[in-house]
């Protein structure tokens, strides 16, 4: 079987099932963030169920790649149609035969790490020479002016190996957590301050060996890469036990396993729905213990307004957002939502030459609500997007945990 034979088997049987549900009503163009900004893309309704009739293995409209898989289409389609997913489906189908280098390159997330870490200094100061940057964007097509990921000299590996534990002895049990490719090499303090609540809270935490979860790989088209990495994966969250909850404070990661690499590349596996639905994303976890009357809520007060964003990947998991609730549990913390359907970035679709612009004019209004609200700190839950934030807004951006973690006195 080849790829595009496999990615047209993978449309048949999880997302065209949906299809014939289409009544054309257009509220999915409505809530397009990337149509209302550019005419290259033709909107979500026309690209997704509309051609999808007439697809026999390419599209017949390449303003399909202008989609950046946000997700917004499916969540407001009153009929239930996967029009994200058939968009992302097909857009493999017809990448499949001329996949740019540069798509392949970004979606190496791990080896980038693994490449940076060791010369974090040389390789951050090398990220803001404009000239450098200039013959990148006209080599590779990455915008010069794209936002990147900060090297750090430690890994969470390397800082859970060397680290003196602090917190009492764990009273709660056992508990995994995944901190995705960002979170060990990148946002490292994110996973960093997500442990230490979790054992703050009793836990003894579990950090197995991790590899990437194959999202960049998989909404660029490359399904094969992204299922092999993803399956291998969870192998590898499994080995800490199979009756174990698995928790991540990397949003986009967590969306992979809870919903992408089954609704999408229609990964039909025991593994994949194993750990699916004992993965929780660190926010969601914590809610569910206030719920179950199980947070402690001794937190310190912390005066502090600023816009949170609620990100793509978070919101198509269904989960609400848990990370407003649980702020609000915080004395002085007032999260203001953004409102903004999405920041722009899409995982690597913002980095991308031709799609920069229409990424950045995405994520204007967000980037003016937080200026307006805040324009020193703001909050996110998925890594590219705080990256994007950053860029953006000028402002500090971090995941909520930082504020749970102040108000617990751990900082």
């Amino acid at each position: 079987m080849n790829p595009s034979e496999g990615i047209e088997f993978a449309q048949t049987q999880v997302a065209r099932a949906s299809l014939d549900h289409c009544v054309k009503c257009t509220i999915c163009e409505t809530h397009c963030p990337v149509a209302a900004v550019t005419p290259k893309f033709t909107g979500p309704k026309f690209v997704g169920p509309q051609a999808e009739r007439f697809r026999h293995g390419e599209s017949v409209d390449h303003s399909l790649d202008y989609c950046s898989s946000c997700g917004a289409c499916t969540l407001a389609c009153p009929q239930g149609v996967k029009i994200a997913e058939l968009n992302g489906q097909a857009r493999a189908v017809m990448k499949a035969d001329e996949m740019p280098l540069r798509d392949r390159l970004i979606t190496q997330t791990t080896l980038m790490g693994r490449a940076m870490t060791p010369l974090a200094p040389v390789a951050n100061a090398a990220l803001s020479i404009k000239p450098l940057r200039t013959v990148v964007e006209k080599v590779l097509g990455i915008h010069r002016d794209a936002p990147m990921p900060h090297a750090n000299t430690q890994t969470i590996t390397g800082w859970l190996k060397k680290r003196t534990r602090t917190a009492p002895a764990p009273t709660r049990g056992p508990i995994v957590f995944f901190h995705g490719c960002a979170g060990g090499y990148f946002e490292v303090e994110t996973s960093k301050k997500s442990i230490e609540v979790l054992e703050h809270l009793g836990y003894e935490v579990l950090v197995p060996k991790q590899g990437c979860c194959g999202l960049a790989e998989q909404s660029n088209g490359l399904f094969d890469g992204a299922t092999a990495k993803v399956l291998k994966l969870c192998d590898e969250l499994r080995s800490s036990g199979r009756d174990l909850t698995i928790i991540s404070s990397s949003g986009s990661c967590t969306g992979m396993l809870k919903h992408e690499a089954h609704e999408i590349m229609g990964v039909d596996d025991d593994r994949l729905a194993d750990v699916g639905t004992r993965i929780r994303d660190i926010m969601e976890f914590l809610l569910e213990l206030h719920d179950a009357g199980e947070l402690p809520t001794d937190f310190a007060e912390i005066p502090l307004t600023a816009v949170y964003h609620a990100p793509c990947q978070l919101k198509s998991q269904g989960m609400g957002q848990p990370a407003m609730e649980v702020l609000k549990l915080i004395p002085g913390v007032e999260a203001i939502e953004s409102g903004a359907t999405c920041c722009g970035i899409a995982g690597t679709y913002g980095l991308k030459k031709e799609k920069y612009e229409i990424a950045q004019a995405v994520g204007k209004p967000l980037f003016d609500k937080v200026r307006e609200v805040n324009p020193e700190f703001a909050m996110c839950d998925t890594e590219t997007c705080r990256w994007q934030i950053r860029k953006g807004s000028g402002a500090v951006v971090e995941h909520p945990i930082f504020l749970v973690h102040q108000a617990y006195g751990l900082s």
